[in-house]
């Protein structure tokens, strides 16, 4: 299970999730800082990957394909926006 109402503390952006995908290895801070939050645009760098969770915000991304546990990442700043 995971929060579908992530926020960043650090850019201030909901984070985006996108199921069945992961993040081209391409891809760095500008691409993000430039294209969230629009869709199309960031469909370039993704992946197609069943099973797998691309995450980002505009200052941060992951993408995960097994079973983590996101608060023992000491460089992201995502909380829970609140249900």
């Amino acid at each position: 299970r995971t929060c579908d109402q992530l926020r960043c503390t650090a850019c201030d952006f909901r984070v985006s999730l996108f199921n069945d995908h992961i993040w081209d290895q391409s891809c760095d801070y500008l691409f993000f800082r430039n294209n969230m939050p629009e869709l199309g645009k960031l469909r370039a760098k993704m992946i197609k990957k069943k099973g797998a969770r691309a995450y980002a915000c505009q200052c941060s991304w992951r993408s995960i394909d097994e079973l983590t546990d996101l608060q023992t990442d000491q460089q992201l700043r995502w909380v829970c926006g609140k249900h």
